[in-house]
């Protein structure tokens, strides 16, 4: 037993301080790009290792400061000054705990991956063309239209050498990066690309003494922390407060959870509890509202570092939170020699990666156009109005698959032994309405021994729910456990065949 408890520190040990590398340049960029200063994006790093980590329904999710909330905390501290984000964030927190309290975890999971994939995707080309004018030591502009619209500008005026100083280490940074990333040897594949990244543009700029914006720091963590102003209790009564609050545990809410479902698909530990990771989601929060630090989300980059460095409990992600706050305690002059160029053109890889056009591939290739032009519609919509109006419309047009079946909405499961298996038999329509109940019956069925889902009797599935077997077929027989679609066809028979 001590040898096990012994190995798997050691593991723990190696991928905390992977994730603690991975997170570090994504905790500042991510509160730069959200308009707030770096050290706010490191104290909610701080709270999502080391609290939400102990709490956490994931053990092995890593939640942090996250680009899909950027955009619109942006908006916020715009709009209604950074005063406004405390209490915010401890009510859309509170509206957290109360869901996970209420076990409705589940039902996030059932928001189609088209909308959600478009969510990303647009929020990708807002950073994108927001953190290109970061670039050049500007700052981006009001919306994301005017800022790709401006974007032509900062190249014409590469003239100016303050501007093509940073654009240079903007470029440096992203070259370090990719580079880094395709030509890395074998034995160092845990380093990740944009930690090398910075500290290569880092080096350049403080060897050639480069008069660069450099990120600002204060000299102690503890100064970095802002309690919420007095009548902070009211401001939640405030029904754009409390939109905003709703909007924002809705949104990470969804990310987390959706990030929680990618992680399981990762290992064969622990799985989710989704209402136990909903609750510590808005633990989290609140206590980020009330330290004056950014929202945070269970977010997958973070998370698959862990899986992929090897760590195996909670402690892991645990002790990146305890390397942040060590870090930024002990060393915080160090941090203030980074330049803002060289956050930035991380934020730019980042944004790019999140419009993953090989997804909408997979829909088109697997489900046809309308899960395609759903995820269109929502990157469309993020972009040109907000995100919440997008998600909105996604969620409205994925609705439309459901019209040619409205008068058969019910699915009935039945399950038993079957000889040597154990057989589901669905009877009925698999909609998005019907994945928690669904989704929740294939997780409760025998770890061990084959299993057969007899498809025969289901009339309709929608690409939400296919998508939720499919991986659960792939997760279940890459863990060694037969699985046979009985009577399968159409979208069903796609996954026999998978």
């Amino acid at each position: 037993m001590f040898k096990g408890l012994t190995a798997n520190f050691s593991r723990d040990f190696t991928a905390s301080i992977v994730v603690f590398l991975v997170a570090m340049p994504l905790c500042m960029g991510i509160a730069i790009a959200s308009g707030v200063p770096p050290e706010k994006g490191l104290i909610t790093g701080i709270i999502g290792g080391i609290v939400v980590g102990a709490l956490a329904g994931s053990p092995l999710q890593v939640s942090g400061p996250a680009a899909g909330l950027a955009v619109i905390v942006f908006e916020i501290v715009r709009e209604q000054g950074l005063s406004a984000l405390g209490p915010i964030l401890m009510l859309a927190g509170l509206i957290q705990v109360v869901a996970g309290v209420a076990r409705v975890g589940g039902w996030f999971r059932a928001i189609s991956p088209a909308v959600v994939h478009g969510m990303l995707a647009g929020i990708g080309v807002l950073i994108v063309v927001g953190q290109f004018h970061v670039l050049f030591d500007d700052k981006p502009l009001a919306s994301g239209l005017a800022n790709l619209i401006a974007m032509p500008g900062q190249l014409f005026g590469l003239s100016n050498q303050d501007a093509a100083t940073a654009f240079a280490v903007g470029l440096v940074t992203i070259g370090g990066m990719l580079g880094w990333e395709k030509f890395r040897p074998a034995q160092l594949r845990l380093v990740p690309g944009a930690l090398v990244g910075v500290v290569l543009a880092t080096i350049v700029a403080f060897a050639l003494g480069l008069s660069v914006a450099r990120v600002v720091v204060p000299e102690s963590i503890v100064a970095a922390v802002t309690l919420p102003e007095q009548g902070w209790i009211a401001q939640m009564m405030n029904p754009a407060i409390l939109t905003t609050a709703i909007a924002i545990a809705f949104i990470a809410s969804a990310e987390t959870l959706l990030s929680a479902a990618a992680v399981d698909r990762m290992h064969d530990g622990v799985r989710t509890n989704y209402n136990k990771e909903l609750w510590a989601q808005g633990v989290g929060n609140v206590l980020c509202g009330a330290a004056g630090a950014l929202p945070m989300t269970g977010v997958i980059v973070r998370s698959s570092a862990n899986v992929q460095a090897g760590g195996k409990t909670r402690l892991s992600t645990m002790m990146h939170g305890a390397w942040i706050l060590a870090f930024v305690a002990l060393l915080p002059w160090l941090l203030r020699e980074i330049p803002m160029a060289a956050l930035a053109g991380i934020l730019v890889v980042t944004g790019v990666r999140l419009v993953s056009v090989d997804h909408v591939r997979h829909l088109l290739h697997r489900y046809g156009p309308l899960p395609a032009i759903v995820w269109a519609a929502t990157l469309i919509t993020v972009v040109a109005t907000d995100l919440l109006t997008g998600v909105l419309v996604g969620i409205g047009l994925s609705l439309i698959e459901m019209l040619p079946h409205l008068r058969q909405l019910r699915l009935k499961m039945e399950d038993g032994p079957s000889g040597d298996a154990h057989e589901v038999s669905l009877n009925g329509t698999a909609t998005f309405l019907s994945l928690p109940k669904l989704s929740a019956k294939l997780e409760s069925l025998p770890a061990a021994g084959p299993v057969i889902l007899n498809v025969e009797r289901l009339s309709h599935i929608d690409h939400t729910c296919a998508e939720m077997v499919r991986e659960w077929v792939d997760r279940r027989r890459n863990a060694g456990g037969p699985v046979e679609l009985f009577g399968a066809t159409g979208r069903m028979q796609q996954l026999a065949a998978h």
